[in-house]
């Protein structure tokens, strides 16, 4: 365990943009528009309970599921993980029988290529290492983006280890951030058009804070 548990949310965060990171983790700055609004209402149907069921093939789906790992100290909530029965599978606790693991995120839309992008792999595989130290497993990790109505399976077994350690990279400059209590400068080059966070993001010469601007409007 170190001083930053670092939720697995924030990691796609930091991958869009450090100093969106910043903003959010170390200033504690928060705007929504509308792809946050249209994200939020999709995973509250993702959350609602109507995906968790079991099926006629043993089949086991759990919806929100709080996932864990203390050796990386990260966590989250997963929007769906099946639990399938499998002969050489593993136990797990409460369920008759062995399984396989999938975790499975949903996501609005794909890249126009068709494929995935890649700071929502980095999300279900984060998710996944928290899976697999929990239930002692290989889960495997999918996307299911709405707009296409198509899940895709994410290629850990054969990038599994290019995975790790480039999340590994991110939760050291993660918390680097956190701890220094700096936040980066905007990335040259940086599409900025669909961030919620734009109106707080420009250049300043010491730490912003949103109740500094406060009290300087009202002459304090």
């Amino acid at each position: 365990m170190n001083d930053y548990p670092i939720n697995i949310r924030a990691i796609q965060h930091y991958m869009y943009c450090p100093r969106r990171f910043g903003l959010l983790e170390v200033n504690d700055d928060w705007a929504e528009n509308a792809f946050v609004v249209s994200a939020n209402l999709m995973h509250t149907h993702v959350h609602d309970g109507s995906h968790s069921f079991n099926s006629a093939d043993g089949t086991i789906s759990r919806s929100s599921l709080a996932v864990y790992n203390d050796s990386l100290d990260i966590f989250g909530i997963t929007d769906c993980v099946e639990f399938v029965k499998c002969k050489g599978g593993v136990e797990i606790e409460g369920f008759e029988g062995r399984y396989r693991v999938k975790i499975i995120e949903y996501k609005p839309k794909p890249p126009k290529d068709g494929t995935f992008h890649k700071s929502d792999a980095m999300q279900v595989y984060a998710q996944k290492i928290c899976a697999d130290s929990m239930w002692h497993c290989q889960s495997e990790g999918y996307i299911y983006y709405t707009e296409t109505k198509r899940r895709i399976k994410l290629p850990f077994e054969t990038e599994g280890e290019a995975y790790y350690k480039e999340l590994l990279g991110y939760l050291e400059k993660m918390r680097g951030i956190i701890s220094r209590g700096n936040i980066p400068p905007r990335v040259k080059g940086q599409k900025c058009s669909g961030c919620s966070l734009s109106d707080y993001c420009f250049a300043k010469t010491g730490r912003y804070s949103v109740k500094a601007e406060i009290m300087a409007m009202k002459g304090g």
